[in-house]
């Protein structure tokens, strides 16, 4: 056998192991969420059986594991813990009056059950009276919280301040997959509308290797970060390498990157379900500065993160796979006869970004959304892209700055007047208004065009 033929057999085993690696978590997670699935599921049916159900907290942050508690007219008590999504449901025989409450000691610390008031309060605190005039129908009951230190006099300056944290931990957050999401624009030109789904596969990789498997959440971590970083090397090694030595343009390795992106999220969508899964239960102990409260886990993911972004910039400022970096950045062509091994920088971008991109989907769904789900990455593709396009496309540290300013105008904009989700149109509107002005973004380079 020949060397390359020794080099090529290696090569896939390599890749067979490392995707053996990231696949095997989710074959044990089709069978927990189908498992979980079964277990919450109740029809209603006429003359038979009606639905008592609900959600403990909300879509974007459930609670898994609060006990619930069914009392019906005879005074018989049921009890059931909400599943990760925070759903729970009963099956009633009998017409009447029910009551429903929760364990509030199962709660998070620092989060309260939101009384009930007027008509649908039951006979102890915290208890919903429930109507069920016959069999054949669903009463729903969303059992809503909130801080236990939530005051809705607050002043509109400590709400400010309050966001201005909050908009730093997610401008930080996103850094990290904007930073990879900018290298890769940097040295191959290709806009990887794929980049999103690596942050959503850090997330649902930690809860498999995490809440499924187990492992504590720094071992887990370490493990996700490798395993999607090897899913970066697979990347590159078996499908962007031979496309780009085949010279196939970029438009065309764009429109690969849409179609991965959607086969991404439906494999996502198939292994864990629609709804949300948790990497670990509770949101942990809170601190208080003044008027700004923050989750000491929270402090930690900025900390981790900010230790990222510095040793990135360390990494492409000093070292000698840094300036390489740079060079194949500036003039591919220019690197390769300068005797830069183009390929093997390239492929150490994806590998890197990818590994970056999984542990912000980590730390993103353990203090931003408090869970992870199968579309996460498509809710904040826009927020990647337009934090690359703001700080200059191409530029690493450019990415960073764009996505503290992301993070700051997303947060921002609710105290300010703007409703709902429409927050994360006006960072989109803002990109638009400064790009009118500075097309190349605030650290990019004016580039002559014809």
């Amino acid at each position: 056998m020949t060397t390359r033929a020794m080099d090529r057999s290696v090569i896939r085993g390599v890749a067979a192991l490392l995707m053996g690696l990231v696949l095997a978590p989710f074959m044990v997670l089709l069978t927990t969420s189908s498992a979980d699935a079964a277990a919450t599921l109740c029809l209603p049916q006429r003359d038979e059986r009606s639905c008592v159900a609900g959600t403990i907290g909300t879509r974007a942050e459930p609670y898994a594991g609060v006990d619930v508690t069914l009392v019906a007219p005879d005074g018989s008590e049921e009890t059931v813990a909400s599943a990760d999504t925070g759903r729970w449901s009963f099956e009633v025989t009998e017409p009447g009056t029910y009551e429903v409450s929760i364990d509030t000691s199962q709660l998070p610390e620092g989060i309260e059950l939101i009384p009930p008031a007027g008509a649908q309060a039951g006979s102890t605190a915290g208890s919903f009276k429930v109507d069920v005039p016959e069999l054949g129908i669903a009463k729903a009951v969303l059992f809503q919280v909130r801080s236990e230190d939530f005051d809705a006099s607050s002043s509109k300056f400590d709400q400010i301040l309050q966001s201005i944290v909050n908009g730093l931990r997610l401008g930080l957050l996103i850094a990290l997959a904007s930073l990879g999401l900018s290298l890769i624009y940097g040295t191959t030109g290709l806009s990887n509308f794929a980049h999103a789904e690596l942050v959503t596969l850090g997330g649902v990789l930690g809860y498999a290797f995490i809440r499924v498997g187990g492992l504590p959440l720094v071992l887990g971590g370490v493990v996700v970060v490798v395993a999607c970083g090897f899913a970066g090397w697979i990347q590159d090694r078996l499908m962007w390498q031979p496309l780009r030595r085949r010279g196939l343009g970029l438009t065309q390795m764009m429109i690969v990157t849409i179609g991965l992106s959607l086969a991404m999220q439906y494999a996502f969508q198939y292994f864990v379900g629609a709804g949300t899964v948790k990497v670990e239960l509770g949101t942990g102990e809170v601190a208080t500065f003044g008027p700004v409260t923050l989750s000491y886990r929270s402090m930690i993911s900025m900390g981790i993160a900010v230790v990222m972004i510095a040793l990135v910039g360390f990494g492409l400022l000093r070292t000698r796979i840094g300036r390489a970096t740079r060079a194949v950045s500036d003039n591919p062509a220019l690197a390769a006869a300068s005797g830069i091994d183009v390929d093997k920088v390239i492929r150490l971008v994806w590998t890197l970004a990818a590994a970056l991109a999984g542990l912000s989907g980590l730390l993103y769904a353990l203090v931003i959304s408090n869970g992870i789900r199968w579309d996460t990455g498509l809710q904040i593709l826009l927020l990647l892209f337009a934090a690359v396009t703001l700080g200059g496309l191409g530029t690493a540290f450019g990415a960073l700055v764009g996505s503290l300013i992301i993070g700051l105008v997303v947060e921002l904009a609710g105290p300010l007047g703007a409703p709902g989700d429409l927050k994360y149109a006006v960072a989109l509107g803002m990109l638009i208004v400064l790009l009118m002005v500075r097309p190349q973004g605030l650290l990019g380079r004016a580039e002559r065009v014809g």
